[in-house]
Protein backbone atom coordinates (compact mmCIF):
# COMPACT_ATOMS: atom_id res chain seq x y z
CA UNK A 1 0.00 0.00 0.00
CA UNK A 2 1.29 3.42 -0.95
CA UNK A 3 1.57 5.61 2.17
CA UNK A 4 2.74 8.73 0.34
CA UNK A 5 -0.72 9.75 -0.86
CA UNK A 6 -1.51 13.41 -0.22
CA UNK A 7 -4.04 14.06 2.52
CA UNK A 8 -6.24 17.14 2.70
CA UNK A 9 -7.23 17.65 6.33
CA UNK A 10 -8.47 21.22 5.89
CA UNK A 11 -12.26 20.85 5.71
CA UNK A 12 -12.67 24.48 4.61
CA UNK A 13 -11.01 23.73 1.26
CA UNK A 14 -13.32 20.82 0.42
CA UNK A 15 -16.21 21.84 -1.83
CA UNK A 16 -19.18 19.54 -1.52
CA UNK A 17 -21.58 19.15 -4.44
CA UNK A 18 -25.08 20.50 -3.90
CA UNK A 19 -26.71 17.04 -3.50
CA UNK A 20 -24.26 16.27 -0.69
CA UNK A 21 -25.16 19.54 1.04
CA UNK A 22 -28.86 18.66 0.79
CA UNK A 23 -28.18 15.23 2.26
CA UNK A 24 -26.16 16.64 5.16
CA UNK A 25 -28.80 19.29 5.91
CA UNK A 26 -31.49 16.60 5.76
CA UNK A 27 -29.68 14.66 8.47
CA UNK A 28 -29.13 17.79 10.57
CA UNK A 29 -32.78 18.84 10.39
CA UNK A 30 -33.81 15.28 11.24
CA UNK A 31 -31.65 15.43 14.34
CA UNK A 32 -33.12 18.82 15.26
CA UNK A 33 -36.64 17.44 14.89
CA UNK A 34 -35.67 14.44 17.01
CA UNK A 35 -34.52 16.80 19.77
CA UNK A 36 -37.84 18.70 19.56
CA UNK A 37 -39.94 15.59 20.24
CA UNK A 38 -39.97 16.04 24.06
CA UNK A 39 -41.01 19.68 23.70
CA UNK A 40 -43.87 18.78 21.37
CA UNK A 41 -45.03 15.92 23.64
CA UNK A 42 -44.99 18.28 26.62
CA UNK A 43 -46.97 20.91 24.68
CA UNK A 44 -49.50 18.28 23.59
CA UNK A 45 -49.92 17.00 27.13
CA UNK A 46 -50.23 20.53 28.49
CA UNK A 47 -52.78 21.51 25.87
CA UNK A 48 -55.11 18.63 26.78
CA UNK A 49 -56.23 20.45 29.92
CA UNK A 50 -58.55 23.44 29.57
CA UNK A 51 -56.27 25.79 31.47
CA UNK A 52 -53.21 24.58 29.57
CA UNK A 53 -54.95 25.06 26.23
CA UNK A 54 -55.89 28.61 27.18
CA UNK A 55 -52.32 29.33 28.33
CA UNK A 56 -50.78 27.95 25.14
CA UNK A 57 -53.29 29.79 22.95
CA UNK A 58 -52.60 33.05 24.76
CA UNK A 59 -48.82 32.65 24.62
CA UNK A 60 -48.78 31.59 20.95
CA UNK A 61 -50.53 34.82 20.01
CA UNK A 62 -47.52 36.92 21.01
CA UNK A 63 -44.96 38.00 18.42
CA UNK A 64 -42.03 36.29 20.11
CA UNK A 65 -43.76 32.93 20.41
CA UNK A 66 -44.91 33.11 16.78
CA UNK A 67 -41.33 33.82 15.77
CA UNK A 68 -40.01 30.90 17.84
CA UNK A 69 -42.70 28.63 16.42
CA UNK A 70 -41.75 29.76 12.91
CA UNK A 71 -38.09 28.96 13.67
CA UNK A 72 -39.20 25.49 14.74
CA UNK A 73 -41.12 25.04 11.48
CA UNK A 74 -38.04 25.75 9.34
CA UNK A 75 -36.35 22.37 9.93
CA UNK A 76 -39.67 20.60 9.48
CA UNK A 77 -40.31 22.19 6.07
CA UNK A 78 -36.80 21.48 4.80
CA UNK A 79 -36.77 17.92 6.17
CA UNK A 80 -40.13 17.21 4.53
CA UNK A 81 -39.05 18.40 1.07
CA UNK A 82 -35.59 16.80 1.27
CA UNK A 83 -37.17 13.56 2.48
CA UNK A 84 -39.48 13.48 -0.55
CA UNK A 85 -36.41 14.08 -2.75
CA UNK A 86 -34.60 11.17 -1.09
CA UNK A 87 -37.63 8.88 -1.46
CA UNK A 88 -37.87 9.70 -5.16
CA UNK A 89 -34.17 9.01 -5.52
CA UNK A 90 -34.64 5.64 -3.82
CA UNK A 91 -37.09 4.58 -6.53
CA UNK A 92 -34.69 5.85 -9.22
CA UNK A 93 -36.59 9.00 -10.14
CA UNK A 94 -34.01 11.66 -10.91
CA UNK A 95 -30.93 9.71 -9.87
CA UNK A 96 -28.66 10.96 -12.66
CA UNK A 97 -26.06 13.63 -11.94
CA UNK A 98 -27.95 16.43 -13.72
CA UNK A 99 -31.30 15.43 -12.21
CA UNK A 100 -29.69 15.30 -8.76
CA UNK A 101 -28.44 18.85 -9.12
CA UNK A 102 -31.77 20.10 -10.41
CA UNK A 103 -33.72 18.34 -7.66
CA UNK A 104 -31.31 19.76 -5.07
CA UNK A 105 -31.93 23.31 -6.24
CA UNK A 106 -35.67 22.61 -6.36
CA UNK A 107 -35.45 21.34 -2.79
CA UNK A 108 -33.98 24.66 -1.66
CA UNK A 109 -36.56 26.67 -3.63
CA UNK A 110 -39.59 24.67 -2.49
CA UNK A 111 -38.35 24.66 1.12
CA UNK A 112 -37.89 28.43 1.01
CA UNK A 113 -41.41 28.88 -0.36
CA UNK A 114 -42.86 26.62 2.33
CA UNK A 115 -40.99 28.52 5.03
CA UNK A 116 -42.29 31.85 3.73
CA UNK A 117 -45.83 30.46 3.50
CA UNK A 118 -45.55 29.15 7.07
CA UNK A 119 -44.53 32.64 8.20
CA UNK A 120 -47.46 34.20 6.36
CA UNK A 121 -49.80 31.61 7.88
CA UNK A 122 -48.56 32.38 11.40
CA UNK A 123 -48.98 36.12 11.03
Amino acid sequence: MNQSRPKNLNLFTIHFPIPAIISILHRMTGFALFLLIPVMIWALGYSLTEAGFDDLTRSLNTFYMKFIFWLLLIPFCFHLVAGIRHLLSDVHVGDTLLAGKISSYLTFIISFLLIVLAGIWLW
